[in-house]
């Protein structure tokens, strides 16, 4: 189980860590967005440390319209656990992003209340 936390608009941030190809681990906050339906995406200039892999180009529907991503096969720890996942990788990502198939393989528990949220193992 992986704890998150509350942005100042509710929204939901998640600790994870970027596995760069040569083992370093850089730890950052990643905004659940249910609105990206993959894996994780991230800004361009994030990408030139980790020297993942280039697999292809995809265009996406995206709110400001077809977008252009670059598709990479990175390496992310989440709750002590490494996988391997295509990342979408695109200009004018403001966030790091984790998106709806993280549900696939985990619950989501958000109890508003109290402010606790949860991304647990199925």
């Amino acid at each position: 189980m992986i704890s998150g936390n509350f942005g100042d608009e509710d929204e939901l941030f998640f600790e994870i860590e970027l596995i760069a190809a040569d083992g370093f681990q850089l730890p950052v906050e990643a905004l659940f967005d249910t609105g990206f339906s993959w894996w994780l995406a991230i800004n361009n200039q994030d990408l030139e440390a980790l020297d993942w892999i280039y697999v292809e180009q995809q265009t996406m529907l995206t709110a400001q319209g077809n977008a252009e991503f670059d598709i990479y096969l990175g390496k992310v720890r989440i709750d002590g656990q490494e996988f391997d996942i295509p990342v979408h990788v695109g200009e004018g990502v403001s966030e790091v992003l984790l998106g709806r198939q993280w549900l696939k393989t985990r619950r989501l528990v958000v109890d508003m209340p109290s402010r606790v949220l949860t991304l647990e193992n199925r």
